[in-house]
């Protein structure tokens, strides 16, 4: 095993300084210009500097480089309240489009950094023709009762009876979509009915019956069923342990990603480029994680395995050393301002903050690949942090170099700004916003 001195020096070798300004991200989007999909990660789910940069990077890829569209680890109904308005098709105001996203956890999406993007978004969209507007979607699987209500809306408007048909499917819930934890367990324990059968159904006759709507209209609403059968599935396995109900909806996400390319090939008559926003325990390649050898898979392992769908792609992580983020102290709780631990000993983010640097790119290939091969200890915080028990909560183990292709750090990070924040939220300073020095 190489030592500490000599993986320092090769990391000194190959890491590329970032200064406080977008331009500094130049290095970054080179290497990103040439995918057709690129996974853009976050070490937490509330952190202003992850946000900011892959807003830079993703406005970047979309004016220069003809990227088509956003894909977040979002719910799809709430998601394309943002598609809609940056389109022009549907809210009137920035309040209207993130009014949807109302379920825990509401920081997540609805923040200041998501905001000034989807805003500059929709200005962007101005000066382009409707087929090549880009669009804000979303992957995640967890909105069984929105999709459903979505479903029906959109039938209703040209076939009351197909609506009918979807109201009875659904009813199989018998009020359970409302709180689907409750209906996977009764589902998964025999004690309620399980719906598998009719949201299959209602899927089927989704893309069976072609009705006199647009492309678009017609693609969101079968998405919709799709999700409603994938969160029906998700719902019921996570009784079946974490490995089952993770692998469900990475997979969820993948396909919904293929199927959202592929969309968007037959609207621009070309293969689509595609920016993914998620959790590096989604983006990274699990194959490299201690819960890759456990059997878990994820959306980044997925985009890699299969080139021929996704073509090209790249994996982007971000990591800090130290700083504050916005996460609860438990699931359905408030949100609060918490202070990030100074990173563990031994732990990649110690190994970064070593070098001195306070914002780097790092290529993860050539010699500095094999002198991290052995593996170390990750953070990541998602949306519920307890920095009470970090060590067990929220590190994994994990060989860096396979895990990404590049890797971007950012030493101190400050926490993202809610858009239902409380009055005494900190604002950030100027010389905390980078890269944007909005």
């Amino acid at each position: 095993m190489a030592s500490e001195a000599s993986v320092s020096a090769a990391l000194h070798q190959s890491l590329l300084p970032l200064d406080d300004d977008e331009e500094a991200l130049e290095p970054v989007v080179e290497r990103l210009r040439v995918a057709d999909t690129v996974l853009l990660g976050e070490a937490t789910h509330g952190t202003h500097e992850f946000y900011a940069v892959r807003a830079a990077l993703s406005r970047r890829l979309i004016e220069r480089h003809g990227f088509d569209a956003i894909a977040a680890e979002a719910d799809w109904p709430d998601a394309l309240q943002l598609a809609r308005y940056v389109r022009r098709e549907g809210a009137r105001d920035l309040d209207e489009a993130f009014a949807a996203f109302q379920r825990f956890p509401q920081w997540m999406w609805r923040n200041r950094e998501t905001r000034d993007f989807v805003a500059w978004l929709r200005g962007h969209n101005d000066a382009r023709d409707d087929a090549h507007r880009v669009g804000f979607f979303g992957l995640d699987l967890y909105s069984l009762h929105a999709s459903m209500q979505a479903v029906v809306q959109y039938l209703q408007r040209s076939d009351p009876e197909a609506a009918r048909e979807a109201r009875q499917r659904y009813a199989c819930f018998d009020g359970l979509a409302a709180d689907p934890q409750r209906y996977g367990y009764a589902a998964h324990f025999g004690i309620g009915r399980d719906c598998e059968r009719e949201v299959l159904q209602q899927l089927d006759a989704m893309f069976r019956e072609s009705r006199p709507d647009s492309p678009d209209e017609a693609f969101y609403a079968r998405r919709n069923a799709q999700v409603v059968a994938g969160a029906e599935r998700y719902y019921r396995s996570m009784f079946e342990g974490s490995t089952a109900s993770w692998n469900l909806r990475d997979t969820h996400m993948a396909e919904t990603l293929q199927a959202l390319r592929a969309h968007l090939q037959a609207r621009l008559g070309r293969p689509a480029r595609v920016i993914v926003w998620a959790h590096n325990s989604h983006v990274g390649d699990s194959r490299a994680t201690e819960f890759g050898a456990r059997g878990q898979l994820d959306l980044g392992q997925l985009v890699r395995e299969d080139p021929r769908v996704f073509g090209r792609c790249v994996l982007v992580g971000f990591t800090t050393h130290a700083g504050t983020v916005a996460a609860s102290s438990d699931w359905d709780e408030p949100v609060e301002l918490k202070r990030v631990r100074p990173s563990l000993p031994g732990s990649v983010e110690r190994l970064l903050h070593d070098s001195g640097v306070p914002r780097f790119l790092l290529p993860l290939g050539g010699e500095l690949a094999t002198l991290l091969e052995p593996e170390r200890p990750q953070r990541a915080i998602g949306v519920i942090y307890r920095p009470e028990t970090e060590r067990m909560s929220h590190y994994f183990d994990v060989r860096l170099a396979r895990q990404f292709d590049l890797l971007l750090h950012v030493d101190e990070t400050h926490a993202v700004v809610p858009l239902d924040a409380p009055d005494h939220w900190p604002q950030p300073h100027a010389s905390e916003t980078y890269p944007t020095g909005l």
